[in-house]
Protein backbone atom coordinates (compact mmCIF):
# COMPACT_ATOMS: atom_id res chain seq x y z
CA UNK A 1 0.00 0.00 0.00
CA UNK A 2 3.25 2.05 0.29
CA UNK A 3 3.14 3.78 -3.08
CA UNK A 4 -0.84 3.90 -3.69
CA UNK A 5 -1.82 7.99 -3.56
CA UNK A 6 -4.71 6.83 -1.52
CA UNK A 7 -4.36 4.22 0.94
CA UNK A 8 -5.45 3.13 4.53
CA UNK A 9 -9.25 4.53 5.27
CA UNK A 10 -10.28 7.25 3.57
CA UNK A 11 -13.93 8.92 5.13
CA UNK A 12 -16.66 9.13 3.62
CA UNK A 13 -17.33 11.82 5.87
CA UNK A 14 -21.21 12.63 6.68
CA UNK A 15 -22.50 16.33 5.52
CA UNK A 16 -23.65 17.92 8.72
CA UNK A 17 -26.68 19.07 8.78
CA UNK A 18 -28.41 21.81 11.63
CA UNK A 19 -31.89 21.87 12.48
CA UNK A 20 -33.30 24.27 9.78
CA UNK A 21 -31.91 21.42 7.10
CA UNK A 22 -28.31 23.40 6.32
CA UNK A 23 -24.81 22.50 5.95
CA UNK A 24 -23.44 22.75 9.25
CA UNK A 25 -19.72 24.08 8.95
CA UNK A 26 -18.81 24.70 12.21
CA UNK A 27 -19.99 20.77 12.99
CA UNK A 28 -18.12 19.47 10.12
CA UNK A 29 -14.82 21.14 11.00
CA UNK A 30 -14.92 19.44 14.89
CA UNK A 31 -15.83 16.01 13.25
CA UNK A 32 -12.94 16.84 10.90
CA UNK A 33 -10.60 17.40 14.25
CA UNK A 34 -12.49 14.15 15.66
CA UNK A 35 -11.65 11.85 12.98
CA UNK A 36 -8.03 12.62 12.57
CA UNK A 37 -8.24 12.04 16.23
CA UNK A 38 -9.32 8.58 15.94
CA UNK A 39 -6.94 7.97 13.10
CA UNK A 40 -8.62 8.25 9.60
CA UNK A 41 -5.98 8.31 6.61
CA UNK A 42 -8.13 10.15 4.57
CA UNK A 43 -11.48 12.08 3.83
CA UNK A 44 -14.07 12.19 0.86
CA UNK A 45 -16.19 15.06 0.73
CA UNK A 46 -19.41 15.41 -0.99
CA UNK A 47 -19.59 11.65 -0.94
CA UNK A 48 -22.53 9.66 -1.58
CA UNK A 49 -22.43 8.74 2.35
CA UNK A 50 -22.44 13.08 2.71
CA UNK A 51 -25.31 13.13 0.62
CA UNK A 52 -23.47 14.76 -2.54
CA UNK A 53 -26.79 14.27 -4.77
CA UNK A 54 -28.68 16.33 -2.12
CA UNK A 55 -26.26 18.85 -1.94
CA UNK A 56 -26.62 22.11 -4.25
CA UNK A 57 -23.32 22.70 -6.43
CA UNK A 58 -22.50 25.50 -4.10
CA UNK A 59 -23.06 23.40 -1.09
CA UNK A 60 -20.88 20.81 -2.53
CA UNK A 61 -17.81 23.31 -3.63
CA UNK A 62 -18.16 24.60 0.25
CA UNK A 63 -17.78 21.34 1.72
CA UNK A 64 -14.63 20.41 -0.10
CA UNK A 65 -13.82 23.93 0.17
CA UNK A 66 -13.64 24.33 4.08
CA UNK A 67 -13.02 21.05 4.47
CA UNK A 68 -9.77 20.53 2.24
CA UNK A 69 -9.01 24.28 4.78
CA UNK A 70 -9.37 22.16 7.83
CA UNK A 71 -7.42 18.83 6.96
CA UNK A 72 -5.02 21.56 5.89
CA UNK A 73 -2.41 18.37 4.73
CA UNK A 74 -3.00 16.26 7.68
CA UNK A 75 -4.74 13.77 5.53
CA UNK A 76 -5.36 13.12 2.32
CA UNK A 77 -8.31 15.08 0.07
CA UNK A 78 -10.89 13.09 -2.42
CA UNK A 79 -13.40 15.36 -3.66
CA UNK A 80 -16.86 13.59 -5.45
CA UNK A 81 -16.83 15.38 -8.55
CA UNK A 82 -19.58 13.42 -10.17
CA UNK A 83 -22.15 14.97 -12.58
CA UNK A 84 -24.29 14.09 -14.53
CA UNK A 85 -22.72 16.51 -17.75
CA UNK A 86 -19.21 15.57 -18.99
CA UNK A 87 -18.97 19.63 -18.93
CA UNK A 88 -19.91 19.80 -14.82
CA UNK A 89 -17.39 17.22 -13.96
CA UNK A 90 -14.75 18.46 -15.26
CA UNK A 91 -15.38 22.30 -13.98
CA UNK A 92 -16.05 20.41 -10.21
CA UNK A 93 -13.07 18.51 -11.02
CA UNK A 94 -10.76 21.58 -11.26
CA UNK A 95 -12.54 23.36 -8.56
CA UNK A 96 -11.24 20.40 -6.38
CA UNK A 97 -7.94 20.53 -7.46
CA UNK A 98 -7.95 24.93 -6.90
CA UNK A 99 -8.91 24.00 -3.62
CA UNK A 100 -6.52 21.45 -2.61
CA UNK A 101 -8.01 18.49 -3.28
CA UNK A 102 -5.65 15.65 -3.25
CA UNK A 103 -8.10 13.56 -5.96
CA UNK A 104 -11.37 13.37 -7.25
CA UNK A 105 -13.69 10.62 -6.89
CA UNK A 106 -16.22 10.15 -10.04
CA UNK A 107 -19.13 7.78 -11.40
CA UNK A 108 -19.16 6.77 -14.52
CA UNK A 109 -22.07 8.20 -17.05
CA UNK A 110 -25.45 7.67 -15.38
CA UNK A 111 -29.09 7.87 -15.29
CA UNK A 112 -28.99 6.47 -19.29
CA UNK A 113 -25.24 7.63 -19.83
CA UNK A 114 -23.73 5.63 -22.34
CA UNK A 115 -22.68 1.99 -21.34
CA UNK A 116 -20.04 1.06 -23.32
CA UNK A 117 -16.26 0.98 -22.90
CA UNK A 118 -15.35 3.24 -25.37
CA UNK A 119 -18.01 5.88 -24.12
CA UNK A 120 -16.49 5.70 -20.87
CA UNK A 121 -13.03 5.60 -21.26
CA UNK A 122 -13.69 9.14 -23.31
CA UNK A 123 -15.39 10.23 -20.54
CA UNK A 124 -12.77 9.39 -18.23
CA UNK A 125 -10.35 10.87 -20.42
CA UNK A 126 -12.02 14.44 -20.46
CA UNK A 127 -11.78 14.81 -17.16
CA UNK A 128 -8.34 13.69 -16.96
CA UNK A 129 -7.44 16.43 -18.95
CA UNK A 130 -7.71 18.49 -15.62
CA UNK A 131 -4.67 16.70 -14.10
CA UNK A 132 -5.81 15.34 -10.57
CA UNK A 133 -5.86 12.08 -9.50
CA UNK A 134 -9.04 10.26 -10.63
CA UNK A 135 -10.99 6.84 -8.21
CA UNK A 136 -13.24 5.79 -10.98
CA UNK A 137 -16.31 3.91 -9.06
CA UNK A 138 -17.86 0.70 -9.68
CA UNK A 139 -21.14 0.68 -8.30
CA UNK A 140 -23.44 -1.53 -11.32
CA UNK A 141 -26.71 -1.82 -9.31
CA UNK A 142 -26.63 2.02 -9.05
CA UNK A 143 -25.45 3.39 -12.16
CA UNK A 144 -26.07 0.28 -14.95
CA UNK A 145 -22.42 0.35 -15.73
CA UNK A 146 -19.80 -2.17 -14.41
CA UNK A 147 -16.14 -1.89 -14.67
CA UNK A 148 -14.76 -4.65 -15.66
CA UNK A 149 -11.36 -5.98 -15.54
CA UNK A 150 -10.36 -5.06 -19.34
CA UNK A 151 -12.26 -1.77 -18.87
CA UNK A 152 -9.94 -0.93 -15.47
CA UNK A 153 -6.52 -2.07 -17.39
CA UNK A 154 -8.01 0.23 -19.88
CA UNK A 155 -8.47 2.99 -18.37
CA UNK A 156 -5.45 2.79 -15.99
CA UNK A 157 -3.90 4.07 -19.40
CA UNK A 158 -4.84 7.53 -18.20
CA UNK A 159 -2.10 8.26 -16.42
CA UNK A 160 -4.48 10.57 -13.88
CA UNK A 161 -6.74 7.35 -13.54
CA UNK A 162 -5.51 5.86 -10.38
CA UNK A 163 -7.75 3.44 -9.18
CA UNK A 164 -11.32 1.88 -8.87
CA UNK A 165 -13.71 2.16 -5.74
CA UNK A 166 -15.81 -1.32 -5.73
CA UNK A 167 -18.89 -0.81 -4.42
CA UNK A 168 -20.61 -3.32 -6.16
CA UNK A 169 -20.78 -6.00 -2.59
CA UNK A 170 -19.64 -8.60 -5.37
CA UNK A 171 -16.53 -9.89 -3.58
CA UNK A 172 -15.81 -12.28 -6.29
CA UNK A 173 -15.71 -9.29 -8.81
CA UNK A 174 -13.72 -7.67 -7.22
CA UNK A 175 -10.68 -10.18 -6.38
CA UNK A 176 -11.07 -10.20 -10.08
CA UNK A 177 -10.20 -6.68 -10.09
CA UNK A 178 -7.33 -6.78 -7.41
CA UNK A 179 -6.52 -9.41 -9.77
CA UNK A 180 -5.07 -7.26 -12.42
CA UNK A 181 -2.17 -6.04 -10.64
CA UNK A 182 -3.98 -2.55 -10.33
CA UNK A 183 -5.57 -0.69 -7.35
CA UNK A 184 -8.76 -1.37 -5.97
CA UNK A 185 -10.50 0.62 -3.00
CA UNK A 186 -13.26 -1.12 -1.29
CA UNK A 187 -16.44 0.59 -1.13
CA UNK A 188 -18.76 -2.29 0.33
CA UNK A 189 -19.07 -2.15 4.24
CA UNK A 190 -19.60 -5.86 4.79
CA UNK A 191 -16.90 -6.96 2.88
CA UNK A 192 -14.06 -5.14 4.31
CA UNK A 193 -12.10 -7.88 6.40
CA UNK A 194 -12.05 -9.83 3.00
CA UNK A 195 -11.21 -7.11 0.80
CA UNK A 196 -7.96 -6.33 2.48
CA UNK A 197 -7.43 -9.88 3.20
CA UNK A 198 -7.88 -10.03 -1.04
CA UNK A 199 -4.86 -7.28 -1.00
CA UNK A 200 -7.25 -4.44 -1.78
CA UNK A 201 -5.42 -1.18 -2.02
CA UNK A 202 -7.32 0.65 0.68
CA UNK A 203 -11.23 1.40 1.55
CA UNK A 204 -13.50 4.16 0.95
CA UNK A 205 -16.01 3.97 3.68
CA UNK A 206 -18.91 5.19 5.28
CA UNK A 207 -19.63 3.13 7.94
CA UNK A 208 -16.81 4.31 9.49
CA UNK A 209 -18.25 7.72 10.38
CA UNK A 210 -20.42 5.77 12.84
CA UNK A 211 -17.29 3.87 14.58
CA UNK A 212 -14.20 5.55 13.38
CA UNK A 213 -11.69 4.12 15.99
CA UNK A 214 -12.97 0.42 15.24
CA UNK A 215 -12.43 1.00 12.22
CA UNK A 216 -9.26 2.29 11.46
CA UNK A 217 -8.06 -1.02 14.08
CA UNK A 218 -8.98 -3.18 11.20
CA UNK A 219 -7.07 -1.55 8.72
CA UNK A 220 -4.12 -1.08 11.06
CA UNK A 221 -4.12 -4.77 11.90
CA UNK A 222 -4.42 -5.78 8.12
CA UNK A 223 -1.56 -3.53 7.15
CA UNK A 224 0.63 -5.18 9.80
CA UNK A 225 -0.51 -8.31 8.83
CA UNK A 226 -2.36 -9.21 11.84
CA UNK A 227 -5.34 -11.46 10.46
CA UNK A 228 -6.63 -12.76 13.28
CA UNK A 229 -7.42 -9.65 14.59
CA UNK A 230 -8.52 -8.75 11.30
CA UNK A 231 -11.04 -11.77 11.49
CA UNK A 232 -12.21 -10.93 15.84
CA UNK A 233 -12.60 -6.57 14.41
CA UNK A 234 -14.59 -7.89 11.81
CA UNK A 235 -16.90 -9.90 14.01
CA UNK A 236 -17.33 -6.56 16.06
CA UNK A 237 -18.31 -4.98 13.25
CA UNK A 238 -20.04 -7.09 10.99
CA UNK A 239 -24.36 -6.53 12.71
CA UNK A 240 -23.34 -2.86 12.25
CA UNK A 241 -22.18 -2.67 8.63
CA UNK A 242 -24.28 -5.52 6.94
CA UNK A 243 -27.45 -3.62 8.20
CA UNK A 244 -26.54 -0.63 6.60
CA UNK A 245 -26.17 -2.81 3.43
CA UNK A 246 -29.68 -4.63 3.47
CA UNK A 247 -30.83 -0.80 2.30
CA UNK A 248 -32.18 3.22 3.84
CA UNK A 249 -27.94 3.23 4.06
CA UNK A 250 -27.49 7.14 4.87
CA UNK A 251 -30.23 7.05 6.94
CA UNK A 252 -28.79 4.95 8.88
CA UNK A 253 -25.60 6.33 9.03
CA UNK A 254 -26.80 9.70 10.40
CA UNK A 255 -28.90 7.91 12.83
CA UNK A 256 -26.05 5.50 13.99
CA UNK A 257 -23.70 8.35 13.66
CA UNK A 258 -25.84 10.21 16.49
CA UNK A 259 -25.94 7.27 18.95
CA UNK A 260 -22.21 6.86 18.62
CA UNK A 261 -21.41 10.13 19.38
CA UNK A 262 -20.68 11.60 15.97
CA UNK A 263 -23.69 13.88 15.53
CA UNK A 264 -23.93 15.10 11.84
CA UNK A 265 -27.70 16.00 12.20
CA UNK A 266 -30.33 14.39 10.54
CA UNK A 267 -29.94 13.18 6.99
CA UNK A 268 -31.70 16.13 4.37
CA UNK A 269 -35.03 15.42 2.76
CA UNK A 270 -36.67 13.19 0.67
CA UNK A 271 -34.79 10.93 3.40
CA UNK A 272 -37.35 10.50 6.43
CA UNK A 273 -36.51 9.47 9.98
CA UNK A 274 -35.96 5.45 11.12
CA UNK A 275 -38.44 3.85 11.67
CA UNK A 276 -38.86 2.55 15.95
CA UNK A 277 -38.03 -0.85 14.63
CA UNK A 278 -35.36 0.08 12.49
CA UNK A 279 -33.44 2.18 14.99
CA UNK A 280 -34.21 -0.92 17.82
CA UNK A 281 -32.12 -3.11 15.30
CA UNK A 282 -29.57 -0.07 15.11
CA UNK A 283 -28.60 0.03 18.59
CA UNK A 284 -28.79 -3.85 18.71
CA UNK A 285 -26.03 -3.83 16.10
CA UNK A 286 -24.05 -1.39 18.26
CA UNK A 287 -23.42 -3.16 20.98
CA UNK A 288 -20.36 -3.29 22.22
CA UNK A 289 -19.01 -0.47 19.44
CA UNK A 290 -20.00 2.38 21.25
CA UNK A 291 -17.64 2.21 23.98
CA UNK A 292 -15.16 1.95 21.45
CA UNK A 293 -15.31 5.14 20.43
CA UNK A 294 -14.47 6.88 23.29
CA UNK A 295 -11.55 5.61 24.16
Amino acid sequence: MSTFAFPGLNLAITTPFDANGRVDFGRLEELIERYLAAGVDGFVFSSGTGMHVYLTPEESKAVIERGARKVAGRATVIAQASALLTSDVVGRTQFAKDAGADGVMVLPPFFEGPSDDNSIFDYYAEVAKVGLPIIGYNVPQAVGVRITPDLLQRLCELPEFRAVKDSSGDLISQVRLIATGLDVINGADPLVPFSLFAGCSGLIWGGANIAPRTCVAIMKAAKEKRWDDVRSIGRQLEPLMSLLWEGDYVQHVYAAADLTGYSCGKARKPFGSLSSDRTAALRQALRGLIEQQAL
